[in-house]
């Protein structure tokens, strides 16, 4: 076993001590390796969550390039004609306000959460937000801020960039992230059972037109196949374009389209890393990257316990400048 896989099996084997299942996918220059733990195998499918924005963002990219869409879209312009959509301060919200999370929007559609609180244990929470429910939540919001102005993560926001993108493509959520970001989109027959925080089987989600928030399916190898690709094509204009798109949040965070960055202290390596995470009733994900030291990694889990902290351990174990400094 190479010490690749032996660090990314020693990673996985760490996981499952309170999780059902978890594979763990690394690449570190032009070498890879994916290994499984518990109830998971490698080619195992699972929800991942949020990490679906980041497909979501790299659609409109590749839209933008093509002339389709322009970032500066106005959300109404690829909304129904009647659907009425806020503004503030005479701003409107545009296709890069959704991506970058500073439309102002709430996290949840307008009026979801009440619901939600009514019924904590909703196994399928998502399941009504139909474009009706979406476009009528949209028109009793008020925005929190200018649109441009702050980062407020919104899961509201980057389904309505889905829907809006899918409506403009002239086709389905689903088949428009096979035809612009090229991932494989896997049988749902194959989706992995999930579980919750406290180890129950809980049953898939369903995000109808929600879906450009967290709806997506995958496995570790595909995933670690598009890390790859970002690593080796980042002069695509489109891969390009995600990256020259920046909100700054704090001094060591920010938004491009779709990725989150964040620099580490020196203390801790001073990488930069670009990743997004998920979490959805059954499972966890996290995706990452340092563009510079040329090392990603894959987390899933079928079971819903957030895994940001290993995940950043272990990219910072991957970077050279990080194993030198602590040799």
């Amino acid at each position: 076993m190479s010490d690749l896989e032996s660090l990314a099996q020693r990673t996985a084997d760490e996981l499952v001590k309170n999780r059902a299942g978890a594979v763990v996918g690394v690449l570190a220059g032009d070498d890879s390796a994916v290994r499984a733990a518990g109830s998971a195998g490698t080619d195992d499918v699972f929800e991942i969550g949020s990490i679906t924005k980041v497909f979501t963002a790299l659609a409109l990219a590749r839209l933008t390039v093509a002339g389709t869409v322009s970032l500066d879209d106005p959300l109404a312009a690829l909304l129904p004609p009647d659907a009425k959509v806020p503004s503030r301060d005479n701003t409107p919200i545009t296709l890069r306000h959704l991506a970058t999370h500073t439309a102002g929007l709430p996290r949840l559609p307008t009026g979801m959460l009440p619901r939600l609180l009514l019924h904590p244990n909703d196994p399928d929470p998502y399941a009504g937000c139909t474009t009706p429910m979406l476009l009528a939540a949209l028109a009793r919001t008020r925005l929190a801020a200018t649109p441009g102005k702050r980062f407020r993560y919104s899961n509201f926001g980057a389904g309505l960039l889905g829907l809006a993108l899918a409506r403009r493509a002239g086709t389905t959520y689903a088949d428009l992230i096979a035809r612009e970001t090229a991932l494989p989109i896997p049988d749902p027959a194959r989706l992995i059972q999930g579980h919750t925080r406290r180890g129950r089987a809980t049953p898939p989600w369903h995000l109808a037109d929600m879906a450009g928030a967290g709806a997506l399916h995958s496995t570790a190898g595909d995933l670690l196949a598009f890390l790859r690709h970002q690593l080796d094509h980042a002069d695509d204009p489109a891969i390009r374009l995600t990256r020259e798109v920046k909100h700054q949040i704090n001094p060591f965070t920010w938004i491009h389209l779709g990725w989150m960055g964040r620099k580490l202290h020196a203390r801790l390596g001073g990488q930069t890393h670009l990743w997004h995470n998920g979490g959805t009733a059954g499972f966890s994900s996290f995706a990452g990257f340092d563009p510079d030291n040329r090392v990603g990694v894959v987390l899933l889990s079928n079971t819903q316990r957030p895994l940001d902290q290993p995940a950043t351990d272990l990219l910072r174990a991957l970077a050279p400048s990080t194993a030198s400094s602590e040799a």
